[in-house]
């Protein structure tokens, strides 16, 4: 539990009031206060003037502010503990909070910024990383809705025209909660720093849900690389390449939409082969990757000269697929979730498996259609980019009796 203490060290006239924060073994942090007084006037054990000279008005009102000064640095390191970090800094802040309002952002970007600044020193390189995705997933949003978002602003309205702008750009579930709290958090820090944020703010809550598995099985895969060049337009022919590439891949499509191939190179392994490797540094986690390229992939370059196929937008690639999945007649009835333009809502309901095929397909159809096969669940994991293997897991398209069934060969 935390304490605050009230400290004269100096033995001079006149001495400087020192407050102390503690709390365990990891917090015990000490800033001057604006107050002084004469040593021989301070009780130390009772932490305030000498009972006999709060009678007189100038000592009752130091007393008074003296207590309101502890009562108000313990409330703000409640508050704030657990969101910012607490140290010499912040105690010197709370005592002499800065008057330079100016200089504090007010938008939620440019706080977003701020608070990666501060976080840099704490945190992992792949944690500035998640927080600059969100970061930037709002400013598209904001060029979307053509207008800025301020902290003030940060509401339940905020929240639901957020995440019906992200829902109509086909992000996953997941992902948008995890904005959404983000966000949250940034203006709990910002709150906490003195900036005045919307009363809704507590109010705002972020679910996370278990994601549609809809993944393509090999069969699948196999119909949409026999689709024939002349059956379908060549938009839909440069989107099948890519889709087959995310395929043998397992790469999200922040990353395999910009492989390019300069990114490749060939290396020795131990049996004395050349084989052919890329290297690229992965959007959301800012991690540098090497990993095998298929042979599958190199055959779809050659159709390109040795390129990779033109380079498409996320919002049309996640369109075209769609099509060339139907055309290769892969509409199965499937239970799936569906963004309605009409509601502006998520419909769960039976669709055509070609409807339900996203950005995400290609990677999750990598990891399920491999799981349980001569590929080790660590390298597994290690291509997709998942930190554990029950991220790993929880993502594939296998339900629980299926992956039982993977661990009967082993019983």
């Amino acid at each position: 539990m935390a304490s605050i203490n009230l400290l004269v060290q100096s033995k001079k006239n006149p001495a400087v009031i020192y407050i102390r924060l503690r709390d365990g073994k990891k917090i015990d942090i000490k800033a001057k206060t604006n107050y002084s007084i004469d040593p021989l006037n301070w009780d130390p054990k009772e932490q305030r003037p000498t009972k006999k000279l709060l009678k007189d008005i100038d000592f009752a009102n130091l007393d008074t502010e003296l207590s309101t000064l502890k009562t108000d640095v313990l409330k703000n390191y409640n508050k704030s503990k657990g969101i910012v970090s607490i140290d010499f800094e912040w105690l010197k802040n709370t005592i002499n909070p800065p008057n330079e309002e100016d200089n504090l952002p007010e938008t939620l970007v440019d706080y977003i910024s701020l608070y990666i600044e501060y976080k840099k020193r704490d945190v992992k390189a792949s944690t500035i990383a998640k927080c600059n995705v969100n970061k930037e997933l709002l400013i598209r949003f904001e060029k979307d809705r053509k207008q800025v978002v301020f902290i003030k602003e940060v509401d339940l309205k905020f929240k639901k025209d957020f995440e019906d702008y992200c829902i109509s750009k086909d992000y996953m579930p997941n992902t948008i909660a995890r904005a959404v709290r983000f966000f949250k958090t940034v203006c709990n820090y910002a709150k906490a720093n003195g900036v005045p944020t919307h009363f809704q703010l507590d109010s705002i809550k972020a679910k996370y849900h278990k994601a549609d598995s809809i993944y393509l099985n090999l069969d699948e895969i196999n119909k949409i690389e026999e689709l024939a060049q002349n059956q379908i337009p060549d938009y839909l022919d440069n989107a099948r390449d890519w889709l087959l590439i995310s395929c043998y891949c397992g790469q999200r499509i922040s990353d395999f939409l910009r492989f390019d191939k300069s990114m490749i190179r060939y290396e020795i392994n131990s049996d004395g082969d050349s084989k052919p490797l890329i290297e690229f540094t992965q959007v959301k986690t800012n991690k540098i990757m090497s990993i095998p390229l298929d042979k599958k992939i190199i055959k779809i370059m050659e159709k390109y000269d040795g390129e990779f196929p033109r380079k498409i937008s996320d919002q049309k690639y996640n369109n075209y697929i769609k099509k060339v999945c139907r055309e290769a007649g892969i509409t199965e009835m499937v239970n799936g979730t569906r963004f309605d333009p009409i509601t502006k809502k998520r419909v769960t309901q039976m669709y055509e498996k070609c409807d339900l095929c996203s950005s995400h397909v290609g990677r999750r159809s990598f990891a399920t259609n491999n799981y349980g096969g001569p590929i080790p669940t660590s390298f597994l994991k290690y291509i997709t980019g998942h930190s554990t293997e029950v991220m790993f897991l929880t993502y594939i398209g296998k339900s629980n009796k299926d992956i039982a069934m993977e661990l009967t060969k082993y019983f």
